[in-house]
């Protein structure tokens, strides 16, 4: 009877739990799915924006769009690491999602390939060079903000 009884409730918990792991990451999947939309539409809308201005050679919109990421994930984190620890629902909604969503290292990476095969080699490594230092300086700035 005691094994009987110590097997049932083994059982019971086990599935309980494996019920809450699936209610989780089914949470977390979805927050990041949502997070992620936004976060590629208001890069797609920026890009169209950008291109209003004019055809340029040098890829605008992914530069708008990777700066603001940085700056927006650099406020996030540091505004939380100085009051408390963000809620992991926010990690997956803004971070993993929004600015993973926002920002577009593929992209960045495909526009200074071509901008390279078309010829346009200072244009590229100009790029490369203002995106990465800027978007690291925006992190590094905003990491020394003291209170």
């Amino acid at each position: 009877m005691f094994l009987k009884f110590k097997l049932l409730t083994f059982k019971t918990v086990y599935f309980a739990s494996q019920k809450q792991v699936k209610n989780k990451m089914a949470k977390a999947i979805l927050l990041v799915f949502l997070g992620g939309g936004a976060g590629s539409v208001a890069r797609y809308l920026i890009g169209r924006w950008a291109t209003s201005f004019g055809n340029f050679n040098f890829p605008i919109g992914t530069f708008v769009s990777n700066l603001l990421s940085c700056l927006i994930l650099g406020i996030i984190v540091y505004a939380f690491s100085r009051t408390s620890e963000m809620p992991n629902t926010g990690k997956l909604l803004l971070i993993t999602g929004f600015c993973g969503g926002f920002s577009t290292f593929s992209t960045f990476s495909y526009e200074t390939l071509e901008l390279m095969k078309g010829g346009h080699l200072m244009i590229a490594l100009v790029n490369i060079l203002i995106s990465v230092t800027v978007c690291i300086f925006i992190l590094w700035a905003l990491s020394s903000i003291k209170n």
